[in-house]
């Protein structure tokens, strides 16, 4: 494509009969690699035949692989669960995300087809991005400094914390992009604020990780930065992703994606809500029907940018308990880890709220022996089980509800 196209690639503009017919005729060597090199795979698609693999109906026979499964699977078989195609000192990078779970990375281009998303946010080469996702055993900054770099960019590793020192980065370099968490963005251009630092010369954003309200994506343009969001996975990379168009996000060209009933793998009609599944094509991990536990729905037709593929309506919930609490996962098992680590707990709930578009968590808990240093020891504990910062509210036996929730998340993104 010539650099003054909105289109990072051809890819985006196919006849969906054309792409549809070509992510088809790709299963069966995809099906066949996986069960000749990931012993997951092999065991779980025993019997199943690659070469009939070749519609949706059959692709909606095979099993179901949840992401909240693999903690477990990948203790059995530690790093990957034997979900991997390739041994783990063939990576170029192994990272470990909540729960914990493992995740590689090999060392292609663009291995998480993040290019893609950085391009519609309006990044181009020669570009300066700053890079606020964490470097740090997730994959996220690495994600986005791929992606910016097989565009041919330069990136400001800035990561997570160590806010006055990025804002005086972003002052001196002059980078046009930004990517990273909402919150963040907001952080650094509040800091910049009160610093008198100027910071104008961000003009596009591309965030995740955390919702987007139209607040806050209004605030951040009243900075002079046009933000848009992407969705993906540790597991997968890109799944889908914001245009200009501000339409639903279009699906990645490398992924087949299902929209089903939660906990059945049985696929909804368009425009239902239900979960995301993805079969994803990358050969060094090969998830096929990977359910992520997160709620969305097919839009109809085409995004009027130009982009003939899918669209789905965004983050629209999780078909569990589990949640994000300032762009990291939380899972009811660590909460019940917290639990298990402190006998002078009965039980705890974890209550997520949002504070001027900062999230804030609360570990409530029942205690039948509170001590003045308990809620310190507790906190200390959710953050070192959850990698990320809880207040502690201690209170009798019987006071919490008893609806079953784990996790509340109270938030309302507005």
């Amino acid at each position: 494509m010539t650099a003054a196209t909105p289109y990072y690639d051809a890819l985006e503009i196919r006849d969906p009969k054309i792409r549809e017919a070509q992510l088809l005729g790709a299963l069966p060597a995809l099906i066949a690699h996986a069960k000749r090199r990931a012993p997951a795979f092999a065991e779980r698609l025993k019997g199943v035949k690659a070469k009939d693999i070749t519609t949706r109906a059959a692709l909606a026979e095979l099993p179901v692989t949840h992401k909240s499964d693999l903690i477990a699977v990948q203790k059995t078989n530690l790093p990957f669960g034997g979900f991997a195609a390739l041994a783990p000192g063939q990576m170029s990078h192994i990272f470990a995300s909540p729960g914990p779970i493992y995740d590689p990375e090999a060392g292609t281009k663009d291995y998480w087809r993040v290019a893609r998303a950085l391009f519609a946010a309006g990044v181009r080469k020669g570009d300066i991005l700053h890079n606020a996702f964490g470097y740090h055993l997730t994959p996220a900054g690495w994600m986005l400094d791929s992606g910016a770099r097989a565009i041919g960019c330069a990136v400001i590793p800035g990561g997570v914390g160590n806010t006055e020192q990025q804002v005086m980065a972003i002052r001196d370099i002059r980078p046009s992009s930004y990517c990273g968490t909402p919150s963040i963005l907001k952080i650094l251009l509040e800091k910049g604020r009160e610093l008198g630092a100027d910071l104008s010369s961000l003009k596009n954003g591309l965030v995740a990780a955390e919702p987007l309200p139209p607040s806050l994506r209004q605030e951040l343009k009243s900075y002079g930065i046009a933000v848009l969001q992407w969705y993906g996975t540790a597991d997968l990379g890109l799944v889908s992703y914001e245009t200009p168009a501000l339409e639903g996000m279009v699906l990645d060209e490398a992924l087949l994606l299902e929209i089903v009933r939660p906990g059945t793998g049985e696929p909804v009609a368009d425009g239902e809500i239900g979960e995301i599944v993805v079969t994803s094509f990358n050969k060094t991990y090969p998830l096929i029907r990977f359910a992520t536990g997160d709620l969305s729905a097919v839009l109809p037709g085409a995004s009027p940018c130009g982009r003939t593929n899918v669209r789905i309506r965004g983050w629209l919930g999780r078909a569990d308990q589990t949640t994000k609490v300032r762009a990291m996962f939380v899972y009811p098992a660590q909460i019940a880890e917290v639990v298990r680590r402190h006998p002078e707990l009965v039980r705890a709930r974890l209550v997520v709220t949002s504070q001027n578009n900062l999230d804030v968590a609360t570990l409530q808990c029942e205690t039948k022996a509170a001590d003045a240093d308990l809620a310190r020891r507790v906190g200390e504990t959710f953050q070192a089980v959850c990698k990320v910062r809880a207040e502690i509210a201690l209170a009798e036996p019987g006071r919490l509800p008893t609806d079953g929730k784990v996790i509340d998340d109270q938030r309302k993104f507005t």
